[in-house]
């Protein structure tokens, strides 16, 4: 099993309880940074921040689709 694999099987779907880290909104998308740290985000933030922030990460876990 690789690395890459095992981290994916090990991240959950998020839940109405994952909030944005920027302003507290329900979080859509997550970013797991190389270092092993995990940010959380709304649609808005994070289509923000993604072009400077998507290069950093291992991960990028977007759910925006369950916006209805």
């Amino acid at each position: 099993m690789t690395a890459t694999s095992s981290t994916l099987e090990a991240t959950p779907t998020m839940t109405a309880l994952d909030r944005c880290d920027r302003c507290g909104a329900q979080a859509y998308i997550r970013a797991v940074l190389g270092s092993g740290g995990a940010l959380l985000f709304c649609n808005h933030h994070g289509r923000d921040v993604e072009p400077k922030l998507r290069p950093q990460t291992i991960e990028w876990t977007d759910e925006s689709a369950r916006i209805s």
